[in-house]
């Protein structure tokens, strides 16, 4: 196994973020390492969150399980506008390969969505969680 699969695929997933019409649709360019530091006024945007690599290795490869985590936060009343964003990531995550500069994409899947209120009621949020697979190309 290695770790440096790491950086290539947090950098695809947020140029496949930054790229896509319908996630730019929504959230233009508010697609964040790291959230805001006044998230309730920075509107809707997306973070990209924490992550956990296991070893994925063969007898002769070397690879990698990242499970990702990419949270939308809404300074909404409701869920809608947040879960429209979800969606449009959750599809340019899964509709086309990802391509990291070091590793090839073996499998991307969507583990699951959890929604929750923050900061007293005041900020809506859903946390995706995806499953990528990467076979080391090194």
């Amino acid at each position: 196994m290695t770790y440096a699969l790491a950086w290539p695929l947090q950098q695809a997933v947020f140029a496949r973020l930054r790229a896509d019409p319908a996630v730019t649709a929504l959230l233009g360019d508010a697609i964040h390492d790291a959230a805001p530091q006044e998230p309730g006024l920075a509107g809707l945007h997306a973070s990209l969150g924490d992550e956990k690599a296991t070893d994925w290795s063969t007898a002769t490869d070397r690879g990698a399980e990242h499970v990702i985590r990419v949270t939308v936060h809404a300074p909404a009343a409701g869920f809608a506008e947040a879960k429209r964003a979800a969606a449009a990531i959750s599809d340019a995550l899964l509709n086309t390969p990802l391509a990291p500069a070091r590793g090839n994409v073996v499998c991307a899947a969507f583990l699951d969505a959890q929604t929750r209120r923050a900061e007293d009621d005041a900020l809506r949020e859903i946390v995706l969680r995806f499953r990528i697979l990467i076979e080391d190309t090194l």
